[in-house]
């Protein structure tokens, strides 16, 4: 067992929980590193593929989608010694029958443990939505978080498995306010969601549900967690706005993870994350919070 833990993360009791399911898995606490997806992936690059949980307690050079640089948010609390944000990756070796619609199940699996019921319609409760292909919202408005996936191929698949990688999982949540100069309206936090949570204790309910989720997913693919992502979509229903210009309604994501939009050429489905999807009409800030995005690999 491998813990490194400067701060009072739960980092045994996550070790305790998910090492039978990943056997080998170690946790580790650092109080500053430029990226915590960067480090697994260099470190997977030099041929250290054991599974690993590493959080950082502030990143310097966060990377976001399509290549957007991330910062960290300055912190309404700040100078109280506590962390404004969770971030975190979790690096292991998968080997699904199709990659696609991971971060769509990523983002099931992350919600579910910090809301597990969704508010019923017509309450004040704010809702943890999630906005293809890899942001987590609250309500229908503000930005609470993201997902980054990234895939290493091995130069020598574990038994044999030609469609294994090793999978790099990125999360960043807000989870104090935010004060981001420019945006409008400001980023979201989980305090809205539940005031007594912290970034360690967010961390402890999220491990073990998403190590849970990466397996599943690779035994059964998206479709599974097809319904549930239903749930939480915060597209469907609503007018969008393609990066490419064109435009329509959303109508949720197929078995695979696609969008569907209902545009005036018929039902697309839209695949690729390099194309952006605006709602119309709902608040989208473009500039960085507390949460990676990038690019889900496919």
């Amino acid at each position: 067992m491998s813990i490194v833990q400067p701060a009072p993360w739960p980092a045994e009791a996550l070790w305790q929980q998910i090492e039978p399911l990943l056997p080998g898995f170690s946790v580790e606490i650092l109080a500053s590193i430029d990226s915590t997806s960067s480090e697994l992936m260099r470190r997977a690059r030099a041929g250290q593929t054991a599974p690993t949980l590493l959080v950082a307690e502030r990143q310097t050079a966060g990377r976001g989608r399509l290549g957007r640089q991330w910062h960290s948010a300055a912190s309404v609390y700040e100078g109280t010694g506590m962390v404004p944000a969770l971030t975190f990756s979790l690096g292991l070796p998968l080997s699904p029958r199709d990659w696609s619609g991971l971060s769509l199940a990523v983002g099931v699996a992350v919600a579910e443990s910090l809301q597990p019921a969704v508010p019923a319609a017509g309450t004040d409760a704010p809702r943890i939505g999630l906005k293809w292909p890899n942001d987590l919202w609250l309500g229908e408005g503000r930005k609470l978080g993201g997902i980054l996936v990234e895939t290493a191929t091995f130069t020598h698949a574990p038994q044999a498995n030609a469609q294994a990688r090793y999978v790099v999982v990125g999360i960043g949540l807000n989870v104090l306010p935010v004060r981001i100069e420019g945006v409008s309206p400001p980023p979201a936090c989980l305090r809205e969601v539940d005031s007594a949570l912290t970034a360690p204790r967010a961390l402890g309910q999220l491990g073990l549900p998403l190590v849970q989720t990466l397996l599943g997913f690779a035994e059964h693919g998206f479709a599974a967690f097809q319904a549930r992502f239903g749930l939480r979509d915060v597209l469907a229903g609503h007018p969008v706005q393609l990066s490419t210009g064109r435009q329509g309604v959303a109508h949720g994501v197929d078995e695979e993870g696609a969008l569907l939009v209902l545009t005036d050429a018929g039902m697309q489905r839209i695949t690729s994350a390099s194309i952006s999807v605006r709602p119309q009409g709902m608040a989208l800030p473009e500039s960085p919070s507390a949460a990676p995005r990038r690019t889900p690999t496919r």
